[in-house]
């Protein structure tokens, strides 16, 4: 028996074909066409799985069913509310597909579903609770409590990202509010905190203002630069604060960080956790904060 893995971003629609152990037998990816309201999408994803199937001489009956992954808040029947990056409004997703494929299909929420995988086969190996959050161009979230997806009522559970962390903040965050967890850890706010520290300092540093990215701020933390430093630990200030609330609320086995921010790596890791144990409740204290290991392939 087998099972596709499809992960559909703004950009591209990422698939794999795996066994029911989560070997990949192929990995490929399809451009994510959201002109027309992203109504070729799900067509274009269904031509992809049949495809493959006539490819690899599969039969319909060896297929197990189809885990679909979306960014936008999903309802347990597998129905999107809204999906601003592929220009969905209301749409029933997992019916969609499954009349297009044949096949039963799952839906999820894009960083719940790539929490499932890295507690499955990557950094959260063995853990019945896991919390991943992912450090991108924004700030993403994904529970899984004792094997299950918590995803809420309304499909916004984990939107950790739009948790407010600093009250006083000034400007607004994409959502419309102010002082979001996303405006201060995300690979975008830790550049924006790098840019206020660097309009205050008036020492030496290796960071231009001009050429500004998150790598080059964590480059320079490494090597102790003073706004590199300044930026990394008011960054790691609220991602700690927040993982010590989180912890509050669901007390999981493992915290695992995942995105493009976390190939900071160990030192990013080392400087969230001291923040973590200062604020976090007692019992709640050693939870291990770790890195992702399935990188882009945890969503399929």
């Amino acid at each position: 028996m087998y099972t596709f893995g499809i992960d559909v971003g703004g950009t591209t629609v990422k698939c794999g074909l795996f066994t029911l152990e989560g070997e990949a037998l192929d990995k490929w990816e399809i451009p994510t066409r959201t002109e027309e309201n992203g109504g070729h999408i799900l067509p274009d994803i269904a031509e992809a799985i049949l495809k493959k199937c006539t490819e690899k001489g599969i039969a319909k009956e060896q297929i197990q069913g189809v885990g679909l992954a979306v960014p936008g808040p999903v309802l347990e029947n597998g129905d999107v509310s809204c999906a601003v990056n592929l220009h969905w409004d209301y749409k029933e997703v997992s019916k969609e597909l499954r009349g297009m494929t044949g096949f039963p299909v799952r839906v999820g929420n894009d960083a719940n579903v790539a929490a499932l995988g890295e507690m499955w086969l990557g950094g959260g190996r063995g853990a019945s609770s896991m919390v991943m959050v992912t450090l991108g161009t924004g700030v993403g979230g994904g529970i899984v409590l004792r094997g299950r997806i918590l995803s809420g009522v309304h499909g916004a559970a984990a939107e950790i990202g739009h948790m407010c962390v600093e009250p006083a903040e000034t400007e607004y965050c994409n959502c419309g509010k102010r002082g979001c967890l996303e405006q201060m850890a995300s690979a975008t706010g830790v550049v924006r905190l790098a840019r206020q520290e660097l309009a205050r300092y008036e020492g030496k540093t290796a960071l231009n203002a001009e050429a500004l990215t998150a790598k080059a701020v964590f480059d320079a933390y490494k090597e102790q630069d003073p706004v590199a430093v300044a930026a990394v630990r008011r960054m790691s200030h609220y991602l700690g604060i927040a993982l010590a609330n989180i912890a509050c609320v669901a007390d999981p086995d493992i915290f695992v960080i995942g995105g493009g921010v976390s190939k900071a790596g160990q030192p990013l890791i080392d400087a969230v956790l001291a923040v973590y144990r200062e604020y976090a409740f007692p019992v709640c204290r050693n939870i291990p904060i770790v890195l992702a290991e399935l990188g882009n392939d945890a969503g399929i």
